[in-house]
């Protein structure tokens, strides 16, 4: 069995739409298992309908509107018939989320946030799965949700495994086209639980590990894995194969193109990962697998916006210790901040991290308690892996360094 995983760029119109259709086409859909995200920008979307429902109540329908605005010009472009059963079953899905933001009665940002955002994984997958049918492409749509059990962590869950192993075996047919939803899932009270921001890749891994699928394919608007991103960095090189380990650095580090959970399911199986372009399905890509480092070995770089750097000392200038150490990180751990680079000296401690929660205040007020705490926020942190002199001294042109780490393949630096 294979796994095929489409973007919310590849879906973001009616175009992309049949684009899935014909990649499907070309490549093959028998035994296949399809994991679809939100169309276009619609998390974003939803993200602001969000901040509306908590802080701008007055545009909380206005918002939703413009959802379904969006949503019903793919489905005109897609279907003839506006009596399809299919503009119903949207329209139930639009209600459900209504009637959700009526009877909730939960504060916590972090809970509600999981039940309203995957409605665009909902949505997307119910148009694709009838427009699939209607073109001859039978399927079986199934709610991700009934198999991939997480604990309540909302907004980062993670995968119970054993639960998670039994659903899918049991319950998925392996010889039909199955189409499900990424970044979802549901904890033991049955509650929505999200995967992280991009997880719909882990979503896919999930799959492929608990049906020891043949393998992977992430379908993107690049041509496979590329050795910077694009946006940001020129010249940006193809990579035509990568190992799991140098893959799984890579997306530590916060490579966009593989989230970071994605490669251990599929390493421990040995099942192969393609990155490939939907715009051009018979090229080769990119082979995630056994090989050894990468082909070409050229730079690679990564970078991570609206960071915050910390830099501590102690207020009588004693050593930074293991107890402090073990003090910060547990206060890290606490307010849910993700470290992505540390350094310390005998009197200081350095910590880059990404402030998801929105926690920052709450920590520098425990913190100042204890230590002298200088803070800089909405630092770029850049990483090289293979670098070389010249890379580093274009990176560093015309930016304030105010964090430098070399390691034997690696090097990341902080800009203000």
């Amino acid at each position: 069995m294979r796994v095929f995983k489409f973007g919310g760029a590849s879906i973001k119109d009616a175009d992309g739409v049949k684009n899935l259709l014909s990649v499907l086409e070309k490549k093959g859909y028998e035994d296949t298992l399809i994991v679809v995200s939100a169309m276009g920008k619609t998390t974003n979307a939803i993200e602001l309908v969000l901040n509306n429902y908590f802080h701008n109540k007055s545009e909380l329908q206005s918002s939703i509107q413009e959802i379904k605005k969006y949503h019903n010009g793919i489905l005109l472009d897609l279907f003839e018939d506006e009596g399809h059963k299919v503009f119903g079953k949207i329209s139930e899905l639009f209600n459900e989320l209504d009637h959700f933001f009526k009877i909730n009665k939960s504060p916590d940002y972090n809970f509600v946030y999981d039940q309203v955002i995957g409605y665009g994984e909902l949505v997307s997958t119910t148009i694709i799965s009838n427009y699939l049918e209607e073109q001859g492409f039978k399927n079986n749509w199934i709610d991700v949700r009934e198999f991939i059990k997480t604990d309540n962590y909302y907004r980062r869950a993670n995968v119970d495994w054993n639960a998670t192993q039994s659903n899918i075996s049991k319950n998925i047919n392996k010889y039909v086209l199955n189409i499900t939803q990424g970044f979802l899932g549901s904890d033991a009270n049955n509650f929505t639980t999200t995967l992280g921001r991009e997880g719909s890749d882990y979503t896919a891994a999930i799959f492929a590990f608990c049906l020891n699928a043949e393998s992977v394919t992430i379908w993107k608007d690049v041509p496979g894995v590329l050795n910077a991103d694009p946006r940001y960095f020129e010249n940006a090189q193809l990579l035509n194969k990568i190992s799991y380990r140098e893959a799984i650095e890579l997306a530590f580090y916060g490579a966009s193109v593989i989230h970071p959970k994605t490669l251990q399911p599929l390493q421990r199986k040995e099942i192969p990962l393609h990155v490939k372009s939907f715009l051009d399905p018979q090229k080769a890509g990119t082979v995630v697998g056994r090989e050894i480092g990468i082909d070409p070995e050229v730079p690679c770089y990564i970078l991570k916006q609206n960071q915050v750097l910390l830099s501590l000392s102690t207020l009588d200038f004693s050593y930074i210790m293991e107890e402090n150490i073990s003090e910060i990180f547990n206060l890290l751990h606490l307010y849910k901040m993700k470290v992505d680079v540390i350094q310390n000296s005998a009197i200081s401690f350095s910590v880059c991290f990404d402030n998801t929660y929105n926690n920052l205040e709450k920590l520098l007020h425990h913190l100042k308690a204890k230590f002298k705490v200088s803070c800089d926020e909405n630092v770029s942190l850049y990483t090289i892996r293979h670098f070389d002199d010249e890379s580093i001294k274009q990176l560093e042109s015309n930016k304030t360094v105010l964090l430098k780490q070399i390691l034997s393949e690696t090097v990341q630096i902080v800009t203000k």
